[in-house]
């Protein structure tokens, strides 16, 4: 593919003084190589196809162009991922930071980032000098925070997921610990941790083999549900073997879900079990404070945290006096005791895994990058050009003990607790081209992914799989069962398949209680016509359906009065509808919903794409929302009805018709033939820019689920050109 970067590539760049002003004159020569050997086309949606000479070029070009598109995002993430958010957004993110900085070190980051392989730190530099060089030349731009960006960032923030691992400590109850001036443990004391509300969220990915399909090729669903504008699309190629495209997170210089000409791979969350709490039992004595562990006391290690923050009279400073084990940091306080954290930490590894996995080019490749273990939140769908299709239910996942129940904290002062390295691939849950042709995931437990060919429970040790079913896998398996002589569209339609099949099992229980009332009961006429457009609904999601709407209002309401005790009860909540709900309650519940339609839009059966919008007004990370404004109807519902096109919103909602933020994000269809056919989505538009033509010139689309054709190879993208450049 030479002659195609030799075409691109001509231009000459020159940077001005004005245009590196501040810049040392190193970089100054460095900014002008990696612009002189990198060129970025923008094709008729915006998105940005970047061609380097080298990987490091690519990585330069691509994040250059991510600036461009949204710079706010990028510099947040590397905010939050640092742990400096509290110097842009003040006091409100103070414990946010020191949740970060119980992990992130920068002088160890810098030490890591100087015995890096030499060519990651390649990638490292071009990347810190693609965002430097996007802000010499654009002076309007003001970064927050950041106004120079160092190699040795990029290791804060190396997976691509929507919530990594240290956020999964609970804020709230870190607060309750470090807010203290000195938390003294006491035998007696009891702090309970607040429960987080569960991401309303998810992801799907399917991969199909050539018998499925209608060309006769493997193909692959990558179906992200993701809070809106999480990522960026772009395409990076560069003459050292790089062509890939798919979703950034922004900031990122790895595409976290895609494809390149040879095979794709989508993740989903909740896989093995690569996180475990411990209990550690503290005794104060007078030199300090230690935890027992074996017949011993070890000492707590014990560090002062300084977090700077924003205030009005400029920076202020607090600072924490924070705790660890030889287990990892001290997280919060339970029954008398000190809760650690433990979860793997080794950022040069782990994003050597996710770069090298774009430039992978069969199963064995890519098997072969999965072997580096560092992927601690992901489960990956697989296919490629060779017709192999695979599953890998997790990846980093520590062996432990079977006989101690990991989910939840585990006494620190046994030995028999401690990890006892990771697990090798093929000791975890995975499938390799399962006879029926199909596998997927969901975000559910990996016992339903290829049907009949899944893997058994029996076979693998409880922290193997966090999650259980959920009303997406058995969604999954209707349609992939069914779904033969695939072609792109008919691949798409089956992802976007409206069936809520949560609604198979809630509704008996409602129409059972419904015809045990007596003909004397008022609730039998009050309810009638509800009851009847419920039974007559075919649980498929629809704009213009009355009972998608009364359905969801009734549901979201059982959740919200009962999810607290399912919790408690440590039961799945659509099981505790089921099995614990009264008649009444049922009842009950539905006439609530009926009266909230009625409060909110004038009759208790509006069409649910009156109710379900979509919306974006401005470029806010957090978006705002208002009813008086502009909004296109919305179909597609949350996937926590058994909706494989997710479509949700944030909670508690402050507008009475309810607006997307968060469900499908980047989607993509993928057919990989001897050449690439593949369709894709965005939400909303590629710029975060509201002034730009691309910031919501897909909203329509998207709205109705209608997919553009993906611009892969050279000829087309030139074809489709709106602008090429250098950076």
């Amino acid at each position: 593919m030479k002659f195609i970067f030799a075409a691109l590539l001509c231009v000459p760049v020159a940077v001005s003084a004005a245009d590196a002003a501040g810049a040392p004159p190193s970089e100054n020569v460095r900014w002008r190589q990696h612009a002189e050997h990198a060129r970025i086309v923008r094709d008729n949606w915006g998105i940005a196809h970047v061609y380097g000479k080298s990987d490091a070029d690519a990585v330069f070009g691509m994040i250059y162009a991510q600036a461009e598109d949204d710079f706010n995002r990028i510099e947040r993430n590397y905010l939050s991922g640092l742990g400096w958010l509290a110097q842009a957004e003040g006091e409100s993110a103070l414990y946010s930071d020191l949740r970060a900085r119980l992990f992130i070190d920068v002088g160890r980051l810098q030490r890591q980032y100087r015995s890096a392989p030499a060519w990651l730190k390649s990638l490292m530099d071009a990347w810190s000098e693609g965002l430097n060089y996007y802000l010499s030349k654009h002076p309007n731009v003001r970064a927050k925070v950041i106004r120079h960006f160092e190699p040795w960032m990029a290791l804060s923030f190396t997976e691509g997921s929507i919530g990594g691992d240290i956020e999964t400590i609970d804020l709230g109850a870190l607060q309750k610990f470090y807010g203290q001036s000195m938390p003294v443990p006491l035998d007696s004391a009891r702090v309970e941790q607040a429960v987080p509300e569960e991401f309303p969220g998810g992801s799907n990915g399917f991969a199909l083999a050539p018998a499925r399909s209608a060309s006769g090729h493997a193909m692959l669903w990558i179906n992200p549900h993701t809070s809106y504008y999480f990522r960026s699309e772009l395409q990076m190629v560069s003459e050292q073997g790089l062509n890939v495209y798919g979703a950034v997170t922004w900031g990122q210089f790895f595409v976290y879900q895609g494809f390149n000409a040879r095979n794709g791979w989508m993740h989903t969350s909740y896989g093995g079990d690569a996180i475990d709490e411990y209990a550690e039992t503290i005794v104060k004595k007078p030199d300090g404070l230690y935890y027992k562990y074996a017949s011993a006391l070890k000492k707590l290690e014990s560090t002062r945290i300084n977090i700077p923050f924003k205030q009005a009279s400029g920076l202020g400073n607090r600072s924490f006096t924070v705790y660890r084990s030889h287990h990892g940091p001290i997280i919060r306080a339970e029954n008398g005791r000190w809760i650690a954290i433990k979860l793997l930490q080794t950022p040069v590894p782990a994003l050597s895994q996710s770069y090298l996995r774009t430039k992978t080019s069969d199963y064995a490749s890519f098997r072969k990058t999965q072997d580096m273990r560092t992927d601690t939140s992901n489960n990956t769908v697989y296919a490629d050009a060779n017709g192999t299709i695979a599953y890998f239910h997790g990846n980093f996942i520590p062996k432990r003990n079977p006989a101690f129940d990991f989910s939840h904290p585990v006494d620190g002062s046994n030995p028999a607790t401690e990890w006892q390295g990771p697990h090798a691939i093929e000791d975890t849950i995975t499938l390799l081209n399962p006879s029926n042709g199909w596998l997927f995931n969901s975000n559910n437990w990996p016992f339903s992914a290829a049907g009949e060919q899944s893997p058994k429970a029996e076979n693998f040790p409880r922290y193997m799989w966090i999650r259980g079913e959920n009303p997406r896998g058995p969604h999954a398996v209707e349609v992939l069962s069914k779904l033969d002589h695939a072609t792109l569209d008919s691949l798409i339609a089956a992802g976007y398949d409206g069936h809520l099949t949560a609604f198979d099992v809630l509704l008996p229980p409602l129409f059972a209680a419904y015809d045990a009332l007596s003909g004397a009961d008022p609730r039998r006429d009050d309810l009638k016509e509800a009851i009847a457009i419920l039974r007559a609904w075919n649980k498929h999601t629809a704009a213009d359906s009355a009972a998608t709407a009364i359905a969801i209002f009734w549901g979201q309401g059982l959740i919200e009065r009962n999810g607290a005790a399912a919790r408690d009860a440590d039961e799945p909540v659509y099981d505790y509808l089921v099995d614990k709900l009264t008649d009444a309650e049922r009842l009950a519940g539905l006439r609530a919903a009926l009266d909230k339609l009625r409060q909110d839009f004038g009759r208790e059966g509006p069409a649910w794409g009156e109710i379900n919008r979509f919306q974006r007004l401005t470029g806010d990370i957090v978006q705002p929302f208002d009813d008086a404004r502009p909004s296109l109807p919305v179909g597609f519902a949350p996937s926590q009805w058994g909706a494989l096109a997710s479509f949700d919103s944030a909670k508690p909602r402050k507008t009475k018709k309810i607006y997307g933020s968060t469900g499908n994000s980047f989607i993509a269809a993928v057919d990989f033939g001897p050449t690439v056919h593949a369709k894709a989505l965005m939400s909303g538009g590629e710029s975060g820019d509201p002034s730009s033509p691309h910031f919501s010139d897909q909203a329509l689309m998207f709205s109705q689920g209608r997919f553009r054709d993906v611009l892969f190879y050279p000829e087309d993208v030139r074809a489709h050109a709106e602008r090429s450049y250098n950076p």
